[in-house]
């Protein structure tokens, strides 16, 4: 499968950064001061806001609070983490001025765990401060685009999780999923789906850039 487009955008978590076992320790002890199943929040977490996530499981908790709480758990835990495999090499392909992270974490959190793995921080980085509306909303991905002097139909969107996807696929943008953090069969709004990113070459071509991709089995 072959894209040309004018720019990349990618989700962080799962997508360049494997930090699942950080996301799930922290929720699971979250959610053991609380009482609560962690099971049922997991299934919905990956690639939401905190505060969006929180406001689902449990309104009453939606607070300022424990969103710190959360957050503060996560800065202080790094134990595990590592690249999802063909991430460094990607992002070496990509001119700087083309491609764009578009997190739901706080950019602490995102610098973090970028730092605490070799990547790069790239010049446009969207986080969760800066929008109103959390994924499943696309104004994380326009705004990203919109950034890199795009529309956010001429770019691909890398994404690992439900919300995620649908959040590029409103924004007009063609998807590609990575299955990380959740089966295949979570992710089948995206355009197609690979295991990590050792499948995805990138080469520019004048204004365009040609992404070529090896679906996974």
């Amino acid at each position: 499968m072959r894209f040309r487009c004018r720019a990349v955008l990618f989700d962080l978590d799962g997508v360049l950064v494997d930090s699942r076992v950080v996301v799930e320790r922290t929720w699971r002890r979250w959610a053991e001061r609380h009482q609560l199943d962690p099971d049922d929040i997991l299934r919905i977490a990956h690639g939401r806001r905190t505060r969006d996530t929180l406001k689902e499981v449990n309104p009453r908790l939606a607070t300022d609070a424990e969103i710190s709480w959360l957050d503060t758990a996560e800065l202080e835990d790094v134990e595990g983490m590592h690249t999802v495999p063909g991430a460094p090499q990607l992002l070496a392909a990509l001119p700087p001025r083309r491609w764009a992270i578009v997190t739901s974490c706080t950019r602490d959190l995102a610098r973090l765990r970028l730092s605490t793995v070799g990547l790069p921080v790239p010049d446009v980085l969207i986080v969760s401060e800066e929008v109103e509306q959390g994924k499943p909303s696309p104004e994380g991905y326009r705004l990203g685009a919109s950034r890199l002097g795009v529309d956010p139909r001429e770019c691909v969107v890398f994404e690992d999780a439900p919300a995620g996807i649908a959040a590029g696929k409103a924004a007009g943008a063609r998807v590609v999923g990575l299955i990380t953090t959740h089966a295949v069969a979570d992710l089948a709004a995206a355009d197609t789906t690979i295991d990590d990113l050792r499948s995805v070459r990138v080469r520019p071509d004048q204004e365009e850039l040609v992404v070529t991709i090896d679906p996974a089995q």
